[in-house]
């Protein structure tokens, strides 16, 4: 083969390369990594599934997890810039926007997730026609010592929740009752091993804790811990909305369709959240149970949980987690979801 012709077929192949290899290169560059702190409970199923699911890869997000064992414990990652979307409860944004810390909540993703459990020694007390105030009396006159409930650090929503249910609704002594602050694993662990007399927990731990002490009661679901009670939500910080809109309408459009498979198909959602929240520890037909339990109520509109979220700051205040209230309405960035497909 003449030379100016090998020299011209090599041209054209190294030119057919760039041209396959330009896409390619194109989209490594627009792919975006995204920084996600979560807390290990079900209330964050639909961002496993959407994960799972490849929702969020299609949209050329890359995410990446880091697990927090409270949302006050995330709050510090998010001031710093360690994480650039926040999935856990909505409670704890109310104390980070009064700190300064630029944050917006784009998306819920269940509600009433808390409930109170209580051990053998304590449910016992919980009989037809005793007040549940009246039960924590007569727990401690039996004895001698008040009632340990174990829920998460001051400023969580498991532990407004608590203290709002015994203050406000039941009207309980306090005398009869210690609230001892904790992680997630270890108030599970606690309730297991009788060191506790209740507890808040989330799923999948109230299905866990169950099946292996069927004593253990469920004593009151989540509304009737806080009415309307938010749970965790989707917020995304300023640095990374600011110029990544796309991304964070990516996020919320992947979201809507988990809830929906959630909803349709509990078999196909159950593998990408046993991923997640499994670890090789969980059976997947707990994650299965605990994703149709009634403390699971998978919700995406974050307009939803506005109001809940201003009373839950109110009371937050009263308790004195939280300084003072602050406007809740520029928390919420509701565009997301208004632009959202329906499910």
């Amino acid at each position: 083969m003449p030379d100016h012709l090998t020299t011209n077929r090599r041209s054209f192949l190294a030119l057919a390369a760039s041209v396959v290899m330009l896409p390619q290169a194109a989209l490594a560059q627009a792919r975006i990594p995204v920084r996600v702190g979560v807390i290990p409970v079900i209330g964050a199923a639909p961002v496993f599934v959407a994960e799972g699911e490849g929702y969020f890869r299609t949209a050329s997000l890359d995410l990446a997890f880091t697990t927090f064992e409270s949302g006050p414990n995330m709050i510090q990652a998010l001031a710093s810039g360690t994480i650039d979307i926040y999935v856990a409860g909505v409670a704890p944004l109310g104390v980070a926007r009064s700190r300064g810390i630029d944050v917006k909540v784009v998306a819920s993703t269940a509600t009433g997730e808390n409930v109170f459990v209580a051990t053998p020694r304590l449910a016992q007390h919980f009989a037809a026609g005793v007040t549940p105030a009246e039960a924590f009396k007569r727990y401690r006159s039996a004895s001698g010592k008040p009632a340990r409930l174990a829920t998460q650090p001051p400023g969580s929503v498991p532990n407004t929740t608590l203290q709002y249910w015994l203050w406000e609704q039941i009207k309980a002594d306090k005398a009869d009752v210690e609230i001892v602050a904790m992680g997630i694993d270890a108030t599970q662990q606690a309730v297991l091993a009788d060191a506790v007399e209740g507890a808040t927990v989330r799923e999948p731990a109230l299905t866990i804790i169950q099946r292996r002490n069927p004593g253990i009661r469920l004593i009151a679901e989540g509304d009737a811990l806080f009415p309307g009670q938010p749970g965790t939500v989707v917020a995304v910080s300023g640095a990374f909305l600011a110029g990544r809109e796309a991304a964070v309408q990516a996020i919320v459009n992947g979201l809507v369709r988990a809830t929906d498979l959630i909803e349709r198909d509990v078999a196909r959602a159950t593998p990408h959240v046993v991923e997640r929240l499994g670890k090789g520890i969980v059976e997947p037909d707990i994650i299965a149970a605990a994703l149709k339990s009634p403390a699971a109520k998978f919700v995406i509109d974050p307009r939803r949980i506005i109001e809940p979220a201003k009373a839950m700051q109110t009371y937050q205040v009263k308790l004195g987690t939280l300084k003072e209230e602050v406007p809740l309405d520029a928390l919420f960035d509701k565009r997301f979801i208004e632009r959202a497909p329906a499910s």
